[in-house]
């Protein structure tokens, strides 16, 4: 099944989707999405070329991504809080030609910076669907397959340089059945899309999985408490995905009268803190269910059923996904996947494709356990990630960049806990002899080059970083300093 096709899965005057004012069926759908895609074939973009979208959750990202998919297009969702040099970045590394876009960039010296002499087209989102004298776009040919390339999902990757995971048609719409096979999302279902879009997670349970049953997805920009509650009661919400900041806040400001429409909530991104389950459960009188996936698996592995939550853990495989704890017998291992919605391969990184897809398993870097029942808990990380808001943060980026700043000598961020993130990092850092560093200074140059969620949240300096034996600094000494101050 292709992703576009997803636009035709619900009844042609039921309500698709309703943002601010608007409530648009799902026949108004599937004219916007025709606009938009004559439009952009009018303006050069083809099957197999690359076209970024950098925006805010609205009606018309969906246009964008469902038109893109039916030209054979490969989309890749660009996160809109990264900086200037984070964009340039991407949008070189994937030959991005076309961006749509909710505001102009200005990216000339970042592109000269990093000689890129592409300068990419720039859409403004918000008129994509508006009709206009455009001849339709041809039908794609029929040797196109849903194992093509659909879209290119960015993570941060661990030696301070993104890396594309490219998810086929089937990868996408494969997880959007099998999720909804467990949540048993129905046409009646409304279901709130706050969380980005850009995130693999949101774009797939807030987005393909609804469009898929032929459900109603309710759209919000950003987070704010109170619009939140407010929008639950008046459109009558039944499915929230979230990340535990908004459950804590939830839990604190929502009445179990205002959220008596709900009947799931579900958990992906990070891990659930036991007592921010547990607080909300006593508040609400159900459980969180959480979920656990990665970008390469287009992205949900595991999720509890909502008849059978366990409270701590992530739940069971997907049905049709295979999992194993990699050199275990029933002890924590790395949880390999194995399955229809594990990505292609990364973007022009053969050596890093297959030193993650090994044997045919996802090595996913996380370590797990099982429960006799076949529940998994995720124990570890293998990978130096930090995750803040369920946003991943990799320490190595923002170490690399610190590096560059004067007067450093050597640098490390390790993750430190914060209430309502869930994580923070902290920067510790030793300075060249005969030189100083001003903090301020550093979190400044930081700001102008990172998004603001990966800016560590304390500085400290030391003399000198400790050290292991073989010469490498000692994180967890870092975090015995930290907490020991």
């Amino acid at each position: 099944m292709f992703v576009h096709e997803l636009i035709q899965c619900g009844n042609p005057n039921d309500i698709a989707i309703i943002d601010q004012n608007r409530r648009i069926t799902y026949n108004e759908l599937q004219n916007a999405v025709d606009i938009c895609r004559n439009r952009l074939y009018a303006d050069g973009v083809r099957a197999k070329k690359t076209v970024a979208i950098f925006s805010r959750n609205s009606a018309e990202y969906i246009f964008a991504h469902m038109a893109i998919a039916s030209l054979g297009a490969i989309a890749v969702p660009v996160n809109f809080q990264l900086s200037l040099r984070e964009i340039a970045y991407i949008l070189k590394d994937a030959n991005i030609r076309h961006i749509l876009t909710y505001k102009k960039l200005e990216l000339t010296e970042e592109f000269s910076t990093q000689e890129q002499d592409l300068q990419p087209v720039q859409l403004d989102i918000a008129h994509c669907s508006e009709p206009g004298n455009f001849s339709s776009a041809p039908s794609l040919p029929p040797s196109f397959t849903d194992h093509e390339p659909c879209v290119i999902i960015y993570t941060s990757g661990t030696t301070g340089k993104p890396k594309g995971a490219v998810l086929s048609h089937h990868n996408l719409t494969s997880n959007a059945d099998m999720f909804g096979q467990v949540l048993h999302i129905k046409r009646e279902d409304n279901i709130l899309c706050v969380l980005p879009m850009y995130h693999c997670f949101a774009w797939t349970t807030c987005v393909a999985n609804p469009l898929f049953c032929g459900a109603t997805i309710t759209v919000l920009n950003t987070f704010t408490p109170r619009e939140t509650i407010r929008l639950i009661q008046q459109e009558k919400l039944s499915v929230l995905y979230a990340v535990p900041s908004i459950c804590t806040l939830l839990a604190k400001i929502a009445t179990p009268e205002e959220m008596k429409s709900i009947r799931y909530v579900v958990i992906g991104g990070t891990t659930l803190p036991r007592r921010i389950a547990e607080d909300f459960a006593a508040r609400f009188g159900y459980d969180i269910i959480e979920g656990y996936g990665l970008s390469e698996a287009s992205p949900v592995v595991t999720v509890n059923p909502p008849e059978r939550v366990k409270v701590g853990s992530i739940g069971l495989p997907l049905p049709g996904l295979e999992v194993r704890l990699a050199g275990t017998e029933g002890e924590a291992g790395e949880l390999l996947v194995r399955g229809e919605t594990v990505m292609l391969g990364y973007w022009n990184l053969p050596e890093a494709t297959k030193e993650t897809l090994k044997n045919g398993w996802l090595h996913t870097g996380d370590i797990a356990r099982m429960d006799e029942d076949g529940y998994l808990y995720i124990v570890d990380r293998l990978k130096d990630m930090i995750i803040s808001m369920g946003e991943n943060i990799y320490p190595r980026e923002i170490e690399e960049l610190i590096y560059a700043f004067p007067g450093i000598q050597e640098a490390a961020v390790i993750a430190i806990p914060d209430k309502l993130r869930g994580q923070a990092s902290c920067c510790f850092y030793a300075v060249q002899e005969g030189l100083s560093v001003d903090a301020r200074a550093l979190k400044k140059f930081l700001q102008k080059n990172l998004a603001l969620y990966k800016i560590p949240r304390d500085f400290r300096e030391l003399p000198e970083l400790p050290k292991t034996p073989t010469g490498k600094i000692a994180k967890k000494e870092l975090s015995r300093i930290y907490e020991g101050t």
